[in-house]
């Protein structure tokens, strides 16, 4: 396995197809020009490549000075367990730091805490800032 790691967009329908891997859209129900929309809105990001592949994606919301938050780190299925997420989210928490932004936050899909606590991550305390708006 040679996974290749590029700073650059994957195209509309490789990224779609990647989301679509998570199940997430069935909440969302975005279509291909939306979620190709919203990764162009990033600070940073990393696509993961094996053979031409899209493997692995993941990108930075940042205002470049204060605060950054880490979404959307997905990984098609049979990738997994590879060390793959784990590099992605090394890049992009090494670009937040070389632009030292002291905070640093990110989702967490459910199931994934456990990854993203041996990644030196921390669950927010329950009476700390932040709420979050449903739908």
């Amino acid at each position: 396995m040679n996974i290749e790691y590029r700073n650059a967009l994957p195209s509309k329908t490789e990224y779609f197809k990647l989301f679509e891997s998570t199940g997430w859209n069935e909440e969302y129900r975005l279509g291909e020009d939306e979620l190709s929309k919203a990764t162009r809105q990033s600070w940073c990001l990393v696509s993961a490549y094996d053979g031409g592949q899209l493997v692995g994606f993941g990108r930075v919301i940042s205002d470049g000075i204060l605060h950054a938050l880490i979404v959307d780190l997905i990984m098609l299925p049979s990738y997994q367990r590879r060390g793959i997420g784990r590099d992605i989210l090394n890049m992009l928490v090494d670009r937040c730091r070389s632009n030292r932004i002291p905070n640093v936050q990110l989702f967490c899909a459910r199931g994934k805490a456990d990854f993203y606590r041996r990644c030196g991550f921390v669950e927010r305390p329950a009476n700390a800032p932040g709420m979050e708006l449903r739908r």
